[in-house]
């Protein structure tokens, strides 16, 4: 594009400044922000900030009729603790993966900067004694599952695929495709694992100009992790048409996982989740735990009016978040939302029809910014701009055939969010609650675990317990991990 003519558009934007120090750049310096400023759909910019603050304004207006929160409808949810049900899902959702139906996406675009390391999230290493990090733990679950879908449904050994699209971000995406590389991508067909990126927004001052962070260089922040659907129809890289949703279509992919990296007991693909979203006839599913307590910190799926949501521990009164149901004394308002979703594909094509009614949800925080006035980088002290970002949950109103799947919380979600030592949500508990849920998938399968013994069961050895009937009266002694069954032997 002409410099004059892109200049004339950001003008007509409102957003002119960006060019304030034009003249004063070097020739690869106008290059640079010249190709940033190309690759920016400014006007939608202006549309998404706007349609942020009005929203946000409703919200805040004691005035503005709120719709009523309520809870899920008799129905719309079930729990696994009924194994018979259990068994026809898991039957029903293995079924559909032996038939080359499913398909995964990873949400995997943060960097571990809270656990002290600029590595990718899903590198992370939580103290195993494998020391496998949680892209292995993934990517062997789903190498796991392949191998119990051609099993139990009598398909030739490695013609079942499960897809693994993998969201990064600007800052991750070449360390985490380097760190499959290097790892032979854990066993993993390499054309299986598609990798994408997660978009970004401009930063904003208060009053919606887009803010320069150096004189040739829009500030620039992802876009939430509701920022996977708009990447679904990306370019999955530079110079290329093909997209996660065309290589959906290509591999006649029907339904999809979709998970966050950083959580060590999650069921990649998880059979279960899979069969009781299809047999719902569900667009869009989400799994959920029970809150520990009234007041524990986390958004719960329920319904805003009549439309399913997650609402915000914030948005729930006292009394809401203490109600119990008289038959079963459980919280009314108790499924903790863990990111962890499925959808058909269909839905995921259906999402860009809806997806400018969305509102995008602003983190005020403070932005480094260029002076326009002396050119001078300042580090503001406090928050001067804004951040905005969609939520990956932020779709669910739209959803047509909506269902809840209640799992236990110590079977399947341990996230690591913290810092080493923090004694929650960290290194040690995820490793903790791994290796117990180890010890149980032994003590399940009828052997004994001496105490203070800890063993590591690999995924490609157990998916959730599965395959261990050999060790029925078994004791075991020592501790260490186990890639093979046969190796428990040693552990005896």
């Amino acid at each position: 594009m002409a410099i004059d003519t892109l200049r004339q558009r950001y003008d007509t934007a409102g957003q002119g400044h960006l060019f304030k120090f034009w003249s004063k750049l070097s020739a690869a310096q106008q290059d640079e922000l010249k190709a940033q400023l190309e690759c920016l759909n400014i006007e939608r910019v202006n549309r998404i900030y706007s349609k942020a603050v009005t929203s946000e304004a409703e919200a805040l207006n004691p005035t503005t009729t709120v719709d009523p929160i309520q809870p899920l409808p008799k129905g719309a949810s079930e729990s696994v603790s009924d194994p018979a049900k259990v068994k026809e899902w898991r039957e029903r959702g293995l079924k559909a993966i032996s038939e080359g139906q499913v398909g995964v996406l990873l949400m995997a675009g943060g960097q571990g900067t809270r656990l002290g390391s600029s590595a990718p999230k899903g590198c992370y290493d939580i103290g195993l004694p494998s020391h496998k990090s949680l892209f292995q733990y993934q990517a062997e679950r789903i190498a796991r599952l392949q191998t119990l879908a051609e099993s139990e449904f009598s398909k030739p050994a490695g013609s079942v695929i499960i897809p693994w699209y993998v969201m990064t971000s600007g800052p991750t995406r070449r360390d985490t495709e380097d760190f499959f590389k290097t790892n032979g991508h854990f066993g993993l067909d390499p054309k299986n694992v598609v990798f994408f990126e997660q978009g970004t927004l401009p930063c904003l001052t208060m009053e919606g100009k887009v803010i320069l962070e150096t004189p040739s260089k829009v500030a620039v922040a992802p876009d939430g992790n509701g920022g996977l659907y708009a990447a679904t129809r990306s370019p999955l890289s530079p110079g290329k048409t093909d997209t996660v949703l065309s290589d959906l279509a290509k591999r006649k992919i029907l339904y999809v996982h979709a998970y966050c990296v950083d959580n060590c007991l999650v069921r990649v693909a998880d059979p279960v989740f899979l069969g009781y979203s299809i047999n719902k006839q569900a667009d869009c599913a989400a799994k959920v735990v029970p809150k520990t307590h009234p007041t524990e910190s986390v958004g719960v799926v329920a319904c805003r009016g009549n439309k399913f949501s997650v609402v915000e521990y914030s948005e729930i009164s006292k009394e809401q978040s203490e109600r119990r149901d008289p038959e079963t004394g459980e919280l009314t308002f108790r499924a903790g939302n863990i990111a962890n979703h499925f959808y058909t594909t269909a839905y995921l094509n259906k999402v860009e029809s809806f997806e400018e009614d969305l509102a995008f949800h602003i983190a005020r925080k403070k932005i480094p910014y260029v002076d326009l006035e002396t050119g001078e980088t300042i580090k503001p002290n406090k928050p001067n701009g804004m951040k905005l970002e969609m939520f990956v949950f932020d779709v669910f109103p739209y959803t047509e055939r909506f269902a809840v799947l209640e799992v236990d919380r110590k079977e399947e979600f341990s996230p690591l969010k913290n810092a080493p030592g923090t004694g929650s949500d960290d290194p040690e508990t995820s490793r903790r609650d791994l290796l117990a849920q180890h010890k149980r998938f032994l003590e399940n399968a009828g052997a004994k675990v001496a105490e203070g013994v800890e063993i590591e069961i690999s995924p490609l050895v157990s998916y959730a317990g599965e395959g261990l009937e050999s060790i029925k009266g078994k004791t075991f002694q020592k501790s260490g991990p186990v890639a093979a069954v046969e190796e428990l032997e040693v552990l005896a």
